[in-house]
């Protein structure tokens, strides 16, 4: 009874504290609002019930986000002692790390989407978001993994070519030694197997059967063989994974603890933000920003079923794939040139074996050299990208390169000078340069890089953010997604306290 006492004293004494204008409370608030049946669904009907509800969970863990805690021991240590967390119990048990560890990666592991969208939603229908301008970047963050844990495909391959053709050299042998004829190295075992007729032999002073070798050495190999096919549909298109992480790709990470670039177990974070705010999130293995692009947006579509009115990226996202996607749904994209920064270079102007400083005949379909010689097509084919995307190339070959004085500069080919181009990434790539240079781009861009990249620093920086506890893409998509929930309440706070509600963009839009 005295211990009852104590709890209703200090909640008592907790909502007195509490200041009105607290982030606690609006984290509270909000979450009341949300349709949690997609987290009820995933508990029994049978059994006792839960001694903190699943509402009450989700507000810890989010608030707990919010303050940049993520230790399970971590949280349940703060629902003991802090005061805030004690209020957002009201009364109900505190919960140990187990319950904390399972809920998050269990309970919230296929809602999490949900719940986050939810969260975006409100922010539509409170009107600080509008589904106008939206701002990509990305960022990559270390996994949860031994960082000498990895498997490269390259490695792999030599490996299990080498393997294979043991094994097409040892099988026939065996077929004649035993007077056999099977197919497989599998097979081969298992009749290898029915063969035997006395336990095997092992230790010092032991003599092994030939049948005993024969079998030990197929059975080693037939299980390299099986690890190998594991690695090879466990690459799944990427070069490399992790043991301990297996979705974790190695990646170049900005720094180590020697401030080094390093090959590291990563997850290549995606963000979509509008009015500070992140409205959408994507978890990829893709070392490439190119390639993430459509999967975060179509995401999007899926879930807020609106599309923007524009979409600003950084250039590493310039693909004539994406900038197709673009032309499709029918939305104005401002991705900066890759060759833009160095385009205004001296150097970039003066290089006269670039393709950008070649006179070009449309008519004729041709460039001319510095020299006054013709590139003309000798060819127009298709070439495909990892996600399966076609572009037409047309080939163009110089006329004649021999004794020609610009060549050591030109070309690195003992023969004529050759060059591919792609049409329709010439065009697209000049209409998002005159996009990006006009004024509202202008704008757009330097938005981008504050609330985009703002929105890295504070999660990265303030929130101390900067590797992942759980392991695999659906646990590790939970946890961010949590962080991107209390990421847009913590600015939501912020906005009310400093009277920026509403605003979407810094500065002002030009005519």
């Amino acid at each position: 009874m005295s211990r009852y006492i104590q709890l209703l004293i200090s909640e008592e004494f907790a909502e007195r504290i509490i200041p009105e204008n607290d982030s606690v409370r609006l984290l509270d608030e909000i979450i009341d609002d949300l349709d949690l049946s997609c987290i009820f669904r995933t508990y029994s009907h049978l059994g006792r019930k839960c001694a903190t509800s699943p509402r009450t969970l989700l507000k810890i863990l989010i608030y707990a986000n919010m303050e940049g805690i993520y230790s399970s021991r971590a949280i349940e240590s703060a629902c003991k002692r802090d005061i805030n967390f004690i209020w957002l119990l009201n009364g109900e048990k505190a919960p140990n790390y187990h319950e904390i560890s399972r809920f998050r990666s269990k309970r919230l592991n296929d809602c999490s989407d949900n719940l986050f969208y939810q969260l975006v939603n409100k922010l539509y229908e409170i009107g600080e978001i509008k589904f106008e301008h939206l701002f990509v970047d990305g960022t990559k963050i270390e996994a949860n993994a031994n960082k000498y844990s990895f498997v490269w495909k390259k490695s792999t391959n030599k490996y299990e070519a080498r393997l294979l053709e043991k094994l097409s050299i040892l099988l026939p042998e065996l077929c004649i030694k035993y007077a056999v004829n099977c197919n497989t190295a599998e097979e081969m075992l298992n009749i290898l197997n029915s063969k035997v007729k006395e336990p095997f032999v092992y230790g010092r002073g032991k003599r092994k059967s030939e049948l005993q070798r024969d079998i030990e050495l197929l059975a080693g190999l037939v299980e390299r063989k099986h690890k190998y096919e594991k690695y090879q549909s466990t690459f799944a298109g990427r070069n490399s994974f992790s043991k301990t992480d297996p979705d974790a790709t190695f990646m170049h990470l900005k720094e180590d603890h020697m401030r080094n670039s390093q090959l590291k177990p990563a997850y290549n974070l995606q963000i979509a933000v509008e009015g500070e705010y992140i409205t959408g999130l994507d978890i990829s293995s893709e070392r490439s920003d190119q390639l993430t692009l459509i999967p975060l947006l179509d995401k999007m579509d899926k879930n807020i079923g609106i599309a923007y009115e524009d979409v600003t990226a950084d250039a590493g996202y310039e693909s004539e794939e994406n900038y197709t996607y673009f032309e499709t749904k029918g939305q104005t994209c401002y991705i900066k040139p890759q060759n833009y920064e160095r385009s205004k270079t001296k150097k970039f102007k003066n290089n006269m074996a670039l393709r950008e400083n070649m006179k070009y005949d449309k008519d004729k379909d041709e460039y001319t050299c510095q020299n006054g010689k013709k590139l003309k097509v000798v060819n127009v084919g298709k070439r495909s990208s990892k996600t399966g995307f076609e572009s037409e190339i047309t080939y163009y070959e110089c006329e004649c390169c021999t004794d020609c004085p610009y060549k050591a500069s030109c070309t690195r080919s003992k023969y004529n000078r050759k060059m591919q181009v792609s049409k329709k990434f010439i065009k697209q790539r000049d209409k998002s340069l005159q996009n990006i240079t006009s004024p509202k781009g202008i704008l757009l861009r330097t938005n981008r890089s504050i609330q985009v990249e703002g929105a890295f620093g504070v999660i990265k920086e303030n929130y101390k953010f900067r590797q992942f506890l759980l392991r695999g893409n659906n646990k590790v998509t939970t946890e961010i997604t949590l962080i991107a929930m209390a990421y847009n309440i913590n600015k939501l706070h912020h906005k009310i306290q400093d009277n920026r509600t509403g605003t979407q963009l810094h500065g002002e839009l030009s005519a």
